[in-house]
């Protein structure tokens, strides 16, 4: 993922107010202070134009009633091309460019924002000395106005010198940086731009946690989302005081964080549940796009609310002509993925069903994969279904495709076509063909992969059972599924040599003796989620199903976490 939207062009941007209030500035004389007050009181763009004739125009007052001059035009959605061919715009320009070094800080800045929302190009003589003078005086600049500039420039998608300056000198005096407001827009809208500046603005948000408000809550941790930076420390901090916001979360604030949370997975329970608790009574005011990626995010973070769930699956039967065949299956994958079953089952399937007949072909070929895998998860896959996917036409899409996308569909193939032969009693065919099953028992060549736990069981079961051919690790099944150690008992519980005998989950088999009567194979599984309790691992629809399928294919199951 990126690390941030591109920022927008805005060539036709109004001016901001921040530079028409009081500055600190140089006495002026009662001419002058009467001109500035024609030029601020100004309603029109004629009254502006004007003021060119008059001979106590200085360039900071033409550079004032410029700015002026470009919010009107704005505001009133005037003509800019009008106004650029008029002399009295250019008899503006000339006194400005005459004596550039005379107009203050405030109105130059301003300036610099007031010729593109006028129509001038950036490229232009003008633009390009107003930029030049503001690259000179940077180091003279308030912070307030080094803030101003570099949230303008970012926003045009500024491409010359000035704005790298102005992020080197925001990265030295980030100490500086007062308000949330300013810490939170320069992550926002600058962060993306600079790295180093973004490391600083991530420990002044830590210092300022505590004062944001919800909505500068919510924008810290987007900013932090889309430009893929997992602080750690500072996402604790946004989530503790969040926590103590007592008064109820606006809705873009509860939709807006759970993207964030998911985009970062980053899953902090207390706060995963207070958003369940507060999307619930708003999901009917939602649109069915907003429904989907709610739905999708918490099941990246692997979240259920049964009662957030059930209210989803419920506005799922209200709105089914409103939902596209895309949402429909963003829901369907995240009840898979959370191994959510609506208490409202039957009818939910049946509206599936309805919508997906016919419209299999609208779907691309992982979307399809995603869809058929999640109904097998749940247990509503349908023949059709099975044969779509696994026929030669279909696997033929996905070869020669060697991105991660593809192998997650890949494996995914192999867990449907595993449902086909374990949980389908009536289903024919066809199956994935033997060479695309994998299956190869022992991989020794994983051993330097392997994490401390499966270390541990790989050098403490041959000790417990009595020898190193007792038992089989790291198997990869033929099924998709891969077991960690695998053995074999007989009816008094002894270990036998586990590559005696003949293996069907294995593609290769080592041995051929059928077992003993009585005997039984035994899986040893280590579930990838170990901070869930036991009970909390059934939730992940990925480990329901496997369960099922090693059962079915004759395994008794002891897991280890």
């Amino acid at each position: 993922a990126p690390p941030g939207p591109p920022p927008g062009l805005a060539l036709r941007t109004c001016p901001p107010r921040w530079a028409e209030g009081p500055q600190a500035r140089p006495r002026e004389d009662g001419a002058e202070q009467q001109l500035r007050e024609l030029i601020q009181g100004a309603s029109n763009p004629q009254e502006l134009l004007q003021v060119s004739r008059g001979p106590e125009l200085s360039s900071n007052l033409a550079a004032l009633a410029i700015a002026r001059l470009a919010r009107l035009a704005c505001e009133q959605r005037l003509d800019t091309e009008s106004i650029r061919g008029d002399p009295r715009f250019q008899q503006l320009l000339d006194t400005v460019d005459a004596q550039i070094s005379q107009v203050w800080n405030a109105p130059l800045v301003q300036l610099l924002r007031s010729l593109p929302a006028l129509g001038l190009a950036r490229g232009g003589r003008q633009a390009r000395s107003v930029e030049q003078e503001v690259l000179w005086r940077l180091r003279r600049l308030p912070l307030r106005q080094l803030v101003q500039l570099a949230e303008h420039l970012a926003g045009q998608g500024h491409d010359g010198l000035l704005l790298p300056e102005v992020l080197r000198k925001l990265e030295l005096r980030w100490t500086e940086l007062e308000g949330t407001r300013t810490v939170v827009t320069l992550m926002a809208k600058v962060g993306h731009l600079s790295p180093t500046l973004m490391e600083r603005l991530e420990d002044k948000a830590l210092e300022l946690a505590e004062q944001f408000d919800p909505d500068e809550l919510r924008r810290v941790a987007l900013a932090l989302a889309l430009q893929q930076r997992r602080c750690v420390p500072l996402l604790r901090a946004l989530s503790y005081h969040l926590l103590q916001k007592p008064a109820e979360l606006p809705l873009p604030v509860l939709t807006d964080l759970l993207f964030a949370y998911s985009k970062l997975s980053f899953q902090q329970p207390q706060v995963l549940h207070r958003l369940s608790l507060e999307l619930q009574p708003h999901l009917g005011a939602l649109s069915p796009a907003q429904v989907s990626r709610c739905a999708r995010s918490f099941a990246s973070l692997r979240w259920l609310s049964r009662p957030l769930a059930e209210a989803v699956a419920q506005y799922s039967l209200d709105n089914t002509q409103k939902l596209s065949i895309t949402q429909l299956c963003g829901i369907l994958v995240s009840f898979a993925r959370l191994n959510f079953q609506p208490s409202s089952s039957e009818e939910f399937f049946s509206m599936v069903h309805e919508q997906l007949q016919g419209q299999e072909q609208q779907l691309d070929t992982h979307l399809l994969t995603d869809v058929v895998w999640s109904l097998c998860v749940l247990q509503q896959a349908r023949p059709p279904h099975l044969r779509q996917v696994l026929s030669p036409e279909f696997q033929a899409r996905l070869q020669g495709d060697t991105s991660p996308r593809a192998q997650s569909s890949w494996l995914k193939l192999l867990h449907i076509n595993a449902t086909a032969r374990l949980e389908a009693p009536g289903y024919q065919g066809p199956f994935l063909p033997p060479k695309a099953l994998g299956g190869d028992g022992d991989r020794d060549k994983d051993r330097e992969k392997a994490t401390q736990l499966q270390q541990g069981l790989r050098e403490a079961l041959p000790g417990a059972l009595g020898g190193p051919d007792l038992v089989r690790h790291n198997v990869s099944t033929v099924y998709g599924w891969d077991i960690d150690a695998e053995v074999v008992l007989d009816s008094d519980n002894k270990p036998l040599p586990v590559r005696d005998f003949a293996a069907p989950h294995l593609l290769r088999s080592e041995g051929t003796k059928p077992l003993p009567p009585g005997a039984r194979r035994v899986a040893v599984l280590r579930w990838e989620f170990p901070q869930f309790s036991s009970r909390g691992r059934e939730l992940l629809g990925r480990g329901s199903m496997a369960r099922r399928h090693l059962r079915a294919a004759g395994f008794l199951l002891a897991e280890v976490s």
